[in-house]
C-alpha cells in the first residue's frame, strides 16, 4: 500500500509538475504536502494573477540568474517557456502576454493554473496526500529508498524533493527541504531573503507614497559593488522603497547588508537623465515658460510630492526662480535628481520574501537530470536549489522547468 516509483515531497509549481510527468511516463506516484492543501504559494504568486513565464530566448533568460544561469540549459532545452504555454494548453488553460513578454493565464487567476494542474494530477491516478510532512529521506547509503514522515512511511526508489524556500512562513515555508537535503550530505549555502521590500534610513519617503515612479534605475554605491543595478519601476513606503526594481534588487542587497550593516543607493529617477542633460531640460523649459519656478521645472520629471523632498533636501526654495538659486543649491539639486542618494539599513525577513536566495549546491546535482551526485534516486527541483532570478516569471519558469527535468527520473527527455 506504501510502497511507490516515485515520491514528491511538495505540492508547489515544481513538485505538481515533477509528479505529472513521472505520472504520465506510466510510474506510480505519491505527492507530499504538509499543509491541508496543495499549492499555498502557487495560489498567491505574483499577487495571485500568476506570471507563469515569460517569452525571452533561453540564454537571456538564463542571463538574468547571474553566473550560475547556465545550469538550466539541459531543462530549458527541454522545457522553454513555449513548451510550458504549450503544456497549459494541453490541460484547459489559455494564456497571453498583454506586454509582450509576461506570460499569464488569460484569467490572470492562480486558481485557474492551480485548479488545472489538480484536476491533472488526478486524471493521471498521482495520490495526494495532505498534512504529510516529510521529515526524513530514507536510504541505505549509496540509493533512495523511501521517506518519513510524521506519521508514516512510503518506499520507492525515487524522491524528488520540491520543498520550496524559506519565503512566505504564512504559506507554509519552513525550510524543510535545507533538512532533508543535509540528511542526504548535501552542502546548503547561505540562505537569504530576496524579492522583497527595502527599509531606509531616510524619512522623507513616507511623503512620496502616492505614485509610483517608472523607469528607475538603482545601484549599490559600495566600491567592491559598483556593478550591481536594477531598473524598473519603483515605490516609496512609509519605511523605505518597494517596486519592481527594489524586489529585484533585494537579492543583491541582502547579502550586503548582512556584511556591512547598512547599503548605500544611488537611484536616477528621471529616466537616465545626467546632471548636465537636467540643466539643459531646465534651460529650455524656462525659457518656453518664463514664469516658471524651480517647482515648476522638477515637476516636468516627477510627482509633486517627490519633487518637493528633493528641493527640500537640496535646500532649495521651491518657489523660487531656478536661475536665481545659489549656484552652490542649483549643482546640489541637479545632484540629487541625476542620483538620489538613499541607505539600506534593513527588510522584514523572510516573512515578506517571495523567494529565498541560496540552497542546495549546485556543484552536487547533475544538471542533465535535477539528481543528487551523491545518492541515486534522489533530485531536486524548483526553488530549493541555490538559482534563483528577477521578477517577471523567471522563477516560476525555472520551479516547472526543474520539475519536469526531475520527474523524468534520470531518462532525459527529448528536447523541444
Amino acid at each position: 500500500m506504501n510502497a511507490f516509483d516515485l515520491i514528491v515531497a511538495g505540492s508547489g509549481a515544481a513538485g505538481m509538475m515533477a509528479a505529472i510527468v513521472a505520472a504520465r511516463q506510466g510510474k506510480q506516484v505519491l505527492l507530499l504536502e504538509k499543509l491541508s492543501k496543495p499549492g499555498a504559494k502557487l495560489k498567491a504568486t505574483g499577487g495571485g494573477r500568476c506570471n507563469l513565464t515569460n517569452t525571452l530566448d533561453n540564454a537571456s533568460f538564463m542571463g538574468r540568474f547571474g553566473r550560475d544561469g547556465r545550469f538550466m540549459t539541459p531543462a530549458l532545452e527541454a522545457f522553454d517557456h513555449k513548451a510550458l504555454i504549450a503544456f497549459f494548453g494541453e490541460i484547459g488553460v489559455e494564456t497571453h502576454a498583454p506586454d509582450g513578454y509576461r506570460v499569464f493565464p488569460v484569467t490572470h487567476s492562480a486558481e485557474t493554473i492551480l485548479s488545472a494542474l489538480e484536476k491533472e494530477l488526478h486524471r493521471l491516478g498521482v495520490e495526494v496526500r495532505c498534512n504529510q510532512k516529510v521529515v526524513s529521506v530514507e536510504h541505505n547509503g549509496e540509493h533512495v529508498t523511501g521517506v518519513k514522515t510524521e506519521t508514516d512511511t512510503f518506499n520507492a526508489p525515487h524522491v524528488v524533493l520540491a520543498t520550496g524556500g524559506l519565503g512566505y512562513p504564512q504559506l507554509g515555508a519552513e525550510g524543510d527541504g535545507y533538512a532533508l537535503s543535509q540528511q542526504a550530505g548535501h552542502t546548503v549555502t547561505e540562505l537569504y531573503p530576496a524579492m522583497m521590500p527595502l527599509k531606509t534610513k531616510e524619512t522623507w519617503v513616507e511623503h512620496c507614497r502616492a505614485d509610483t515612479i517608472p523607469k528607475v534605475t538603482i545601484k549599490v554605491d559600495l566600491k567592491k559593488a559598483k556593478k550591481l543595478r536594477a531598473t524598473g519601476d519603483l515605490i516609496f513606503t512609509k519605511t523605505g522603497i518597494r517596486g519592481p526594481a527594489v524586489l529585484d534588487f533585494a537579492r543583491d542587497v541582502t547579502p550586503l547588508l548582512e556584511r556591512y550593516g547598512e547599503v548605500p543607493l544611488l537611484i536616477n529617477m528621471t529616466k537616465g537623465m545626467s546632471e548636465d542633460e537636467l540643466l539643459k531640460h531646465f534651460k529650455a523649459y524656462q525659457n518656453d515658460h518664463p514664469d516658471a519656478v524651480t517647482i515648476d521645472l522638477v515637476m516636468t520629471l516627477l510627482p509633486e510630492a517627490l519633487s518637493l523632498q528633493l528641493c527640500a533636501l537640496a535646500h532649495a526654495d521651491p518657489q523660487a526662480k531656478f536661475n536665481k538659486l545659489d549656484g552652490k543649491v542649483r549643482d546640489a539639486l541637479l545632484k540629487r535628481l541625476a542620483w538620489t542618494p538613499l541607505t539600506v539599513t534593513g527588510h522584514d525577513g523572510f516573512k515578506m520574501a517571495m523567494i529565498t536566495r541560496g540552497g542546495v549546491s549546485l556543484k552536487e546535482i547533475r544538471p542533465e537530470t535535477m539528481e543528487s551526485k551523491l545518492l541515486a534516486g534522489l533530485y531536486f527541483c524548483g526553488e530549493l536549489m541555490n538559482l534563483d532570478g528577477p521578477c517577471g516569471g523567471y522563477n516560476l519558469q525555472w520551479s516547472f522547468a526543474s520539475g519536469h527535468l526531475a520527474g523524468h527520473l534520470g531518462h532525459l527527455p527529448v528536447p523541444r
